[in-house]
């Protein structure tokens, strides 16, 4: 009797360790364009028609608890700038959801292929770079702590695989800068936030041998983290590449998660995924369901637990414009987005 109440105690235990796993895992959506797109009238609808405010139903049929926004410099037009990032955490905070900023350090889009300086940091020396950095840090997240919203988790950069804010802190042109600008953003989020979850974030998962460079370097000259993010593009990784193939892709990421998770200490999250929208080809869209669905599997299962989650980078976008949206041209919910409660 004894064994036998040991045994289902013991069978208790696994069966919360694995809920508590599960619950802390979290599946999300970076919606930077949502704004824009409701000021330009687009209203979004449930996969049955009915019109559907877009966070709300992204948390409510597809089992979303986070949001990431990306925050520029000095934008043009206010697109993406700090006042956009707290309307929208307002209404993150509202829906009881978590949030994550992705700061680009940029007035515009930044990449792997531009890292450019904001035009108002142009001409200024690394020290007084690194103070723009920081002061810039800072300003955006007051913003959000004045108003009663803190964020789970803070990106200094955006797919830095190649460093930030060219030439200053490109990777292999001055790699102590670039990883003096990490380690200056992650002291900025922690002097606001010190709960707060650091991230760096490269692309292409799928690519060990990238994060052994990238990271080392950073460590090496003294940059800081708290978590690793990554991009997973299985269509953009075989573009031009017809010899890759998407399951490879997943596997390999996979593998990644777990071997950055050994070498540097930390947990992994993929923080940007797509999948192609082709209303004129529906298996597409079913391809792409499979593949979130795999790689969300996988990233509960075959992780050790150190995939904290997967994010969706715009879902909510229509055909016609970007590729890797979700959404149709009705702006309703794709087949893909059933991967996220398959």
């Amino acid at each position: 009797m004894k064994r036998n109440i040991l045994l289902m105690m013991l069978m208790a235990w696994v069966a919360m360790s694995d809920h508590a796993q599960n619950s802390n895992f979290v599946k999300g959506a970076d919606v930077g364009f949502l704004q824009g797109q409701e000021r330009r009238g687009v209203v979004f609808h449930d996969r049955n028609g009915r019109e559907r405010e877009c966070l709300e139903l992204l948390k409510n049929d597809y089992q979303m608890s986070a949001i990431r926004m990306r925050v520029w410099v000095n934008p043009r037009g206010g697109d993406c700038d700090k006042n956009e990032l707290l309307a929208i955490a307002k209404r993150v905070k509202a829906l009881g959801m978590d949030l994550m900023v992705d700061f680009h350090y940029a007035d515009s889009w930044a990449d792997p292929a531009k890292q450019p300086i904001p035009r108002a940091w142009q001409g200024h020396t690394f020290e007084e770079m690194k103070d723009d950095l920081r002061l810039h840090t800072i300003d955006v997240l007051t913003l959000l702590k004045q108003n009663g919203i803190a964020p789970r988790w803070v990106q200094v950069g955006n797919e830095t695989a190649n460093g930030l804010l060219w030439p200053m802190g490109h990777i292999e042109q001055h790699p102590e800068q670039y990883a003096g600008f990490i380690r200056t953003g992650y002291d900025a989020v922690k002097e606001v936030f010190p709960e707060a979850i650091v991230i760096v974030h490269l692309d292409r998962g799928h690519k060990q041998s990238l994060y052994d460079w990238n990271l080392d370097i950073v460590k090496k000259y003294g940059g800081k983290w708290d978590m690793i993010g990554m991009s997973l593009y299985p269509y953009w990784a075989m573009d031009g590449h017809p010899e890759l193939k998407a399951d490879d892709i997943i596997t390999d990421c996979m593998a990644n998660i777990r071997h950055c998770n050994e070498k540097y200490g930390c947990d992994v999250m993929i923080v940007e995924t797509g999948f192609e929208v082709d209303e004129r080809h529906p298996e597409k869209m079913e391809e792409g369901r499979r593949q979130l669905t795999r790689i969300i599997r996988e990233a509960r299962s075959e992780t050790n637990g150190h995939c904290r989650g997967v994010f969706y980078w715009e879902p909510q976008c229509l055909p016609g414009g970007y590729k890797l949206g979700a959404f149709d041209s009705k702006a309703a919910p794709t087949a893909i987005m059933e991967g996220f409660v398959d």
